[in-house]
């Protein structure tokens, strides 16, 4: 394991509010939360407070993934951390999301601390971009 870190960042047209609010939204999460186009999001569960968990099922060809996440950081509007808890991360994997109004929109920068190895680090920079790019399309579709 190293401490192999990961940023991706993109300004979504929707203000630190709302951008915070929909990630830690379980049915706004099952829209978004898809690494992959062929992947879909079957059930989420959040319980968002500092130390609750979150749950999320990711579907891929009849496979069920299941990630799981513990808060460690809920600044409303500013930031979210959490743990990152998969059969492809460390236990210590860790996930930090910071919002920043920019213009009329806010400004996302994710990012993503410790991988078993640069191939699981580079999968998972490829999975955040196309969530962050989902996020924008599709929690904010009536926001542009």
């Amino acid at each position: 394991m190293t401490d192999l870190t990961l940023t991706v960042e993109r300004v979504i047209a929707a203000p630190p509010e709302d951008v915070f609010k929909a990630w830690l939204d379980p049915e706004t999460l099952r829209k978004f939360m898809t690494p992959e186009a062929s992947m879909s999001v079957p059930r989420a569960s959040t319980d968002p407070r500092e130390g609750g968990r979150f749950e999320i099922i990711m579907e891929a060809g009849g496979q069920e993934l299941p990630h799981s996440v513990t808060y460690k950081t809920i600044d409303p509007h500013k930031r979210i951390a959490f743990t990152w808890e998969s059969a492809w991360s460390p236990d210590d994997s860790l996930v930090e999301l910071d919002f920043t109004p920019q213009g009329d929109g806010t400004k996302v920068v994710l990012t993503h601390t410790r991988f078993l190895d640069e191939e699981r680090r580079d999968n998972h920079e490829r999975g955040w971009t196309e969530i962050l790019a989902c996020f924008e399309d599709l929690a904010f579709a009536d926001a542009a």
